[in-house]
């Protein structure tokens, strides 16, 4: 938990301005000049005897020699981005894949191929491209090469490509034999913190993910609600001519409070709501890289077992867990680099976040605060107005 508390840590000479704030936590090491931009946009919808699905267009510009362009555009479906994930997850089964959005809409806040559901879908594609290629391995990666320059029926004839039904199946059935078996024997101490640390932030984003939306919730209830009541004192001001003028001021003073708690929702909708939803994420991805290093690590146990017990073929065996030691050192290293890395990202995205969120909060407020404080104003110099004449004879 320390290291979420971080954020507390400021300095006594940090400025007070909350965008300093950020300044002062930019990473030590600063990323190399990118060679690789990717942008997602111009969500298509198509519409088939069978399906109904959208296709976003991929512009990729690049200044590496692998590439043999400078710029490539293709289209793809949600299906293809699930494709690139599990390929990244089957060759780097140890490093931290970002996430993708979910198939289904969640919560029932929109409906789905909404135009906000769609817009809301390709932020995310566009934010999973851009953390792979920021990534110092897996952009990298030939099949997210594929990916980005393929045309359909490439990308199409490249999937076909990929391993065996049986392949898969065996796979799997490795993966539930090690599950099976339970814990393993000499896990580290490190990846054992590690868990503990995931379960502990997998609690504490979802209930930070469930208030965020509940307080969205309330804010667009109080905002429609709030859109009615200024109606009303402009509707009444046509039956008070002594007071018309303040009653529509009091409207107006509503209406641009409306106006304020519009631009906070949206701040909301677009800054807080996906970071915190994109870590929950997150930690279900974390869940899911322990446990196929603890697989990585189990099959070497087994085998250690069985060289223990077998009295023929010591050499072979040998051979055998020399190799899955390599095997598990490799992805024990792996997830230890790519693990300080995304602590790293997570913490400056809370930072970068929260901050941004207070800041917003600060603005609403003080916008409220000045609007009521001139309508005040106004009704104040009027009072003295209406007392001086009726003090002349």
């Amino acid at each position: 938990d320390t290291s979420l508390a971080e954020v507390n840590l400021f300095s006594p000479s940090m400025p007070i301005s909350p965008s300093s704030m950020i300044n002062q936590y930019k990473l030590e090491d600063e990323p190399e000049l990118r060679d690789l931009f990717i942008t997602v946009d111009d969500p298509e919808s198509h519409i088939t005897a069978i399906e109904t699905f959208i296709t976003y267009r991929v512009v990729t510009k690049t200044s590496r020699g692998e590439f043999d362009s400078s710029e490539y555009e293709v289209r793809r479906r949600y299906q293809d981005f699930l494709w690139l994930k599990s390929k990244l997850e089957e060759a780097h089964p140890t490093l931290i894949i970002p996430p993708l959005p979910e198939k289904f809409i969640m919560k029932g806040m929109v409906e789905r191929f909404s135009d906000e559901f769609i817009e809301t879908r390709r932020k995310a594609l566009h934010k999973f491209l851009n953390r792979i290629a920021d990534h110092p391995t897996l952009t990298f990666n030939e099949d997210f090469k594929v990916f980005l320059t393929a045309q359909a029926w490439e990308l199409s004839s490249h999937k076909k490509q990929g391993p065996s039904l049986l392949s898969r199946m065996g796979q799997t059935v490795r993966a539930v034999a090690s599950s099976v078996r339970g814990g393993v024997k000499n896990r580290p101490e490190m990846f054992t913190e590690m868990n503990d640390y995931v379960e502990t932030f997998s609690q504490k984003i979802n209930v930070l993910d469930k208030i965020a939306h509940r307080i969205y919730k309330e804010e667009r209830e109080y905002f429609n609600e709030m859109k009615e009541y200024g109606p009303i004192h402009t509707l009444w001001s046509a039956s008070e001519e002594d007071i018309a003028d303040s009653l529509k001021g009091v409207a107006s003073c509503i209406d641009k409070c409306c106006k304020a708690t519009e631009k906070r929702m949206a701040g909301l909708s677009e800054n807080l709501l996906p970071i915190l939803h994109e870590y929950v994420l997150y930690s279900e991805i974390l869940m899911g890289v322990l446990k196929r290093r603890d697989q990585i690590q189990g099959e070497l146990d087994s085998k250690v077992d069985a060289l223990a017990n077998k009295k023929t073929e010591k050499d072979l065996f040998s051979e055998e867990i020399g190799k899955l030691e390599d095997k598990v050192e490799c992805a024990n290293n792996a997830l230890k680099a790519d693990w300080d890395r995304w602590k790293q990202n997570m913490q400056c995205d809370m930072r970068s976040t929260f901050t941004n969120v207070a800041e917003n909060n600060l603005r609403y407020y003080e916008e409220c605060l000045a609007t009521w404080e001139s309508f005040l104003a106004s009704q104040t110099v009027d009072l003295h107005v209406e007392e001086d004449s009726e003090d002349r004879p």
